[in-house]
């Protein structure tokens, strides 16, 4: 059976969906003001994963995954940019699509975007008045009363006289109490606004969520996910708010992956230490990027360098290579075999990808003895769950990361080096061979001569 663990509890849980044969799982998605880094490609992979592994257990999933179009700094970046809000959104909603399509992510089944939802959100907002949980404050903002909630913290295990206001939360004298945050701000010069019982307008990050999943998935739910640095406070007020209008559980599994980290420090827009998406991406294959998420646990911190991303492209090349001289398309799992028991007990544990990819280099271990063409079907069958190897071998042992395609580990320029070797060797000229092999190594690419000729992989 499936486990997760459920940051509500503290402890891995046996997964029992709400309605059987059924999984119904909520995402907190990106604010699009800026291409995405590092931190937003592991909230995308870890959940892709999670969706991928729901569904090939047999479950039918509806995956909601949002975007946040309007909130403070989206105001501020368009005005900086001169630019109106939805132009800026656009254009960052179809970067983030064409990141998460480069590394492999499949789309959510909706991915409601705020701007469409504020008619749910003021109805939810109503509905926590009416139930004595928000009040308007003098300067026209409507509030959630968080000491009126008698639930408020256990997600994040704080006592609510130890709670101080988060990242999120402005903390103003209008508000009966720091703690209090906003569910609807009133209306600003120069603002969006919509039209409310409280006057002129615009949401709350908090209110969103809460509106947007209840909508799509029912008022009670199985899976919330999000980045560790939402637990508190945005996913604590989701609770809160949802709870405290609809007097029923929200979400029975809260999971949240760990922090990408670089020099021991979160890596964030607010410290100015990130790598966005498609500056790794000049760099390394995206399938490498992916592959690297996946060899730490979603929980764990991830540590960021290059030379651990260039040893997640050499473990990578090894699946590859061992695919390379028995190739064969993806076949269906033979759950019975060894290797395929072993991935599925790893990702029934809480999605353990690196114990899951430990049993796929094992199971290359044994194509490069056997050369067995289903074998290779296995591996391929098993890596495609994580939407690992997926490509023509070759095509990924010659990839290019765009930042080369004109110097001289280009496809172009070792085509030319290896036509070059092959006339010195025609000439009887083998020094001149070796040369052009050694250069060629030193620049990480590896020829392999056979009774068919040269090819070539990167090392």
């Amino acid at each position: 059976m499936l486990k997760i663990y459920n940051s509500l509890a503290r402890e891995k849980q046996d997964f029992v969906p709400i309605t059987p044969g059924e999984a119904r799982m909520y995402v907190c998605g990106m604010t699009v003001y800026d291409y995405c880094h590092l931190g937003h490609a592991r909230v995308l992979v870890v959940f892709d994963i999670v969706q991928r592994w729901l569904r090939a257990s047999g479950l039918q999933v509806t995956y909601v995954r949002n975007i946040t179009d309007i909130d403070d700094k989206i105001i501020k970046r368009a005005f900086e940019n001169k630019q109106s809000i939805a132009e800026l959104t656009e254009h960052f909603i179809a970067f983030m699509n064409e990141d998460g399509a480069a590394l492999g992510v499949e789309p959510p089944d909706h991915e409601p975007r705020a701007t469409a939802y504020v008619p749910q959100m003021l109805d939810l907002i109503g509905q926590l008045e009416k139930n004595g949980l928000a009040y308007q404050a003098p300067d026209g903002d409507v509030n959630f009363a968080v000491r009126k909630f008698p639930g408020y913290g256990k997600l994040s295990g704080k006592s609510i006289d130890d709670l101080r206001a988060g990242e999120r939360v402005e903390v103003d004298s209008a508000k009966d109490d720091p703690l209090d945050f906003v569910l609807w701000k009133h209306a600003r010069e120069n603002e969006p606004f919509w039209p409310s019982p409280w006057g002129n307008g615009r949401p709350g990050w908090h209110i969103e969520c809460s509106a947007m999943s209840s909508d799509l998935l029912g008022k009670h739910f199985d899976i919330h996910g999000g980045g560790q640095d939402l637990q508190f406070p945005h996913h604590e007020n989701e609770i809160a708010q949802s709870e405290g209008a609809h007097h029923c559980q929200f979400v029975n599994y809260w999971m949240h992956n760990g922090f990408v980290r670089v020099a021991e420090e979160k890596m964030s827009k607010s410290l100015g230490n990130f790598f966005t998406i498609r500056e790794i991406l000049k760099k390394y294959d995206a399938e490498v990027v992916r592959f690297f998420i996946l060899r730490a646990h979603y929980r764990s911190p991830l540590n960021y360098s290059d030379s651990h991303l260039d040893d997640a492209r050499h473990a990578l090349t090894r699946l590859y290579t061992a695919l390379k001289s028995v190739d064969a398309e993806a076949s269906p799992v033979d759950w019975d075999e060894p290797h395929a028991s072993r991935f599925r007990q790893a990702m029934n544990d809480d999605f353990n990808t690196p114990e899951a990819c430990a049993a796929l280099f094992d199971l290359a271990a044994e194509l490069n003895r056997s050369k067995s063409p289903a074998v290779a079907g296995q591996l391929r069958g098993l890596a495609g769950l994580l939407g690992l190897l997926t490509r023509d071998p070759q095509i990924f042992l010659q990839a290019t990361p765009s930042s080369e395609t004109a110097t001289e580990t280009g496809v172009a320029c070792i085509e030319a080096r290896i036509a070059e070797r092959l006339a010195a060797k025609k000439n009887k000229d083998y020094a001149a061979a070796d040369r052009i092999r050694g250069e060629l190594l030193a620049a990480g690419v590896v020829l392999e001569d056979s009774a068919a000729g040269t090819t070539w992989r990167r090392s």
